[in-house]
């Protein structure tokens, strides 16, 4: 399950909101895992880089979708069609 949201890419249309939004791909794939429940270190083992690093994107990625928590920044890529 964690290595298939490494693996997928945004469709088109998901692409011009994400770019919106200024999300990168890469957002995208970390939003992704933590939609789907994995954990930092899941998420970081699947995309093949440092924890720490995706600690960043979540952070980031709270801030571009504004939201607060997990749950809200899945919710909330939920009903932009990001996810």
């Amino acid at each position: 399950m964690v290595s298939e949201f490494a693996r997928s890419t945004p469709a088109p249309g998901k692409r011009d909101v994400a770019a919106d939004l200024g999300l990168s791909e890469r957002e995208i794939a970390v939003l992704r895992g933590l939609a789907e429940g994995a954990s930092n270190k899941e998420i970081a083992s699947a995309l093949r880089i440092a924890e720490g690093t995706v600690k960043n994107h979540v952070t980031n990625i709270f801030g571009k979708l504004k939201v607060h928590d997990r749950t809200q920044a899945a919710l909330r890529a939920r009903e932009l069609g990001l996810i």
